[in-house]
């Protein structure tokens, strides 16, 4: 048996304001967290990590790739949101579990790291061009050199000559804001059509967005190319991905940036071998991550880990956090502490974060429900969120 010990236990937790965070114990004392979750599909991925857990119980921590291809593959059924997200909150856990047990960060188990600190963006919303510049502001006196926005709000099946100048606009605000040294993503969370991808593009890249995220909807990767070479922005896209499988199609259509998101693309272990199959193809590694405390500090021994990294998103002030926020739930806050709009590089054992039990027991009380928004085009018809 290894310095890990045996699993005991798995406990799960619905965190507000959207989170679900997992509590993995051994029989040697050693906890470890995991942040398993699909945002507004908490329950489901609840009752997954209970079933993952049946197996689990009583097996090696240490063992982390052997149960990840079990949890994954054991069953004839595989793959999806809610298994992967299930999978990648367990294999957080058990990462944590592993560097604690031997004493090192994760990042030293994934081979030591391959810089000193990393960038981060912040978000700055971008529906609302009225609110974008001063929220911008605040950004840059926190010191970020790098923000994200929305590409517009709800869009109609083919894009106005309005709406695609209001998109364009909203960049070039954004671009004069930030001056040529600091940087702008823009996420068009699917929302736009290829065609509208193809018009609006090219008309955004005077302003040099640092990526364009997400242009076209995940499932329809063999659009991907010809929105590609509709400019010289480069394409991001990932967050809707979980597995390499689902990332090849992109990178084959030649995407720059790749955003798995670690708490539902098969958590550490998937995330690396993504990274390793994005460096074939010259593309980065920028994690999507919207989320908690967990899902944060998994993300960044990644980073650390990861030569082909480009930069990190993180959810500090966001939107969705009403009620709570990332840090409510660290004792030491000290580890997600910006400087220069680079976090320093962890030192703690496993994960290097510090969760507050008690006040995760606490917000399991409340829980939540939180669904997102389902939007309407004028006719009544459905619209992308």
């Amino acid at each position: 048996m290894t310095a890990a010990g045996r699993i005991v236990s798995v406990e799960t937790f619905l965190v507000p304001p959207r989170w679900l965070f997992c509590r993995v114990e051994t029989d040697q004392g050693v906890v470890g967290w995991g942040e398993p979750i699909v945002e507004g599909r908490a329950e489901a991925v609840r009752a997954t990590v209970e079933v993952l857990a049946g197996y689990l119980v009583g097996q090696d921590a240490a063992r982390i790739e052997d149960h990840w291809q079990v949890m994954a593959n054991g069953g004839f059924y595989r793959g999806g949101p809610v298994l992967s997200s299930a999978l990648a909150g367990l294999d957080q856990a058990l990462w944590d579990i592993a560097g604690k047990a031997y004493g090192v960060p994760v990042h030293a188990m994934l081979g030591g790291p391959v810089r000193d600190r990393v960038r981060m963006y912040a978000w700055v919303g971008g529906d609302d061009p009225a609110q974008l510049a001063d929220n911008i502001g605040a950004r840059l006196e926190q010191g970020f050199t790098a923000v994200k926005m929305n590409a517009t709000g709800r869009m109609p099946a083919l894009a106005t000559v309005a709406d695609i100048t209001g998109v364009v606009d909203r960049v070039a605000l954004a671009r004069e804001v930030l001056g040529p040294t600091r940087d702008v993503a823009v996420d068009f969370h699917g929302r736009v059509g290829a065609a509208d991808a193809r018009r609006i593009l090219p008309l955004i890249a005077p302003f040099h967005p640092m990526f364009a995220e997400e242009p076209v909807l995940p499932d329809r990767p063999h659009l991907l190319r010809d929105v590609v070479t509709a400019s010289t922005v480069p394409i991001a896209t990932g967050e809707r991905l979980y597995s390499r499988w689902d990332f090849r199609p992109a990178l084959e259509a030649g995407v720059a940036v790749v955003q798995p998101d670690l708490s539902h693309a098969g958590g550490i272990s998937e995330t690396r071998r993504i990274a390793a199959l994005a460096e074939v193809f010259d593309a980065k590694l920028a994690p999507h991550c919207p989320l908690g405390p967990i899902a944060l500090a998994a993300s960044l021994q990644v980073a650390f880990a990861t030569p082909n990294f480009l930069i990190q998103e993180h959810s500090i002030g966001i939107h969705y956090n009403e009620g709570a926020d990332l840090l409510d739930y660290v004792t030491d806050t000290s580890v997600f502490a910006f400087t220069d709009g680079h976090v320093a590089r962890p030192t703690a054992p496993g994960l290097g974060v510090r969760i507050d039990e008690a006040a995760v027991r606490r917000a399991d009380q409340a829980g939540h429900a939180w669904r997102n928004p389902v939007w309407r085009h004028d006719d009544g018809g459905f619209a992308e969120w």
